[in-house]
Formats: C-alpha cells, sequence, structure tokens
C-alpha cells in the first residue's frame, strides 16, 4: 500500500487513441506474432512525486475469427508523465484501441517550499 504523507493530493484522469491500424494496414491488424504500441501521456502538471496510475480498455475493435490475446499496463512512470502499453501476440487481429487512465498522487500546494 502506498500511504500519501501530503494533504494535497492530485487526481488527472484522461483517454488515449493508442493505434487505428485497419485505416493503414498497420501491424496490430495484419500481422502475427508479438506486437506492442507504446504511447506517452503528459500530465498537465506534476506531481511532487511518481504517481499511482491505473489503465484500463475503454475501447478497442478485434476481430472475431481470432484469439483475442492483449496487455495493457502503465511503465516509466515519473511526476512528469508515463507510458501506456499495449501488448498483442499470436494471431490476434486488433483494429484499433483506446485506453482510460487515471493518475493519483501527491501535489504541490502554496504552502510548500523546496529547500535546498
Amino acid at each position: 500500500m502506498r500511504k500519501i504523507s501530503n494533504n494535497n493530493v492530485g487526481v488527472e484522469q484522461g483517454q488515449q487513441n493508442l493505434f487505428s491500424d485497419f485505416e493503414d494496414g498497420g501491424e496490430m491488424w495484419t500481422g502475427q506474432g508479438a506486437r506492442e504500441c507504446r504511447v506517452t501521456v503528459q500530465f498537465s502538471e506534476p506531481f511532487r512525486a511518481a504517481p499511482n496510475v491505473m489503465v484500463s480498455m475503454s475501447m478497442w475493435d478485434v476481430d472475431q475469427s481470432t484469439n483475442v490475446r492483449t496487455d495493457l499496463e502503465a511503465e516509466n512512470i515519473t511526476p512528469q508523465q508515463f507510458d501506456i502499453v499495449f501488448r498483442t501476440w499470436g494471431d490476434t487481429r486488433v483494429a484499433r484501441a483506446r485506453a482510460g487512465w487515471m493518475a493519483i498522487g501527491p501535489v504541490a500546494d502554496e504552502d510548500h517550499w523546496d529547500v535546498p
């Protein structure tokens, strides 16, 4: 469990289109084997420390004739940004995907001073 010892907790959320490969014959739609899409999301303002980030699928369009295999996670989380990483493998064909995300962490207030 992460305990935030600051009274000022920030929550930011959003939606991020990851890819739309059926439109241009992209690899997620036409490919075989391991495939990965990585999108960097910038926070509107930095947190004081790396926040907790949750990602979830908010839309996906997959081929019904193949197995559905996906992995979605947040990586490289810093106070300023994080990466949404979508992976698929085998014969799975994904036409497009969108992820929802939420970040929760400590934020600065006017009474906070960073003294060197």
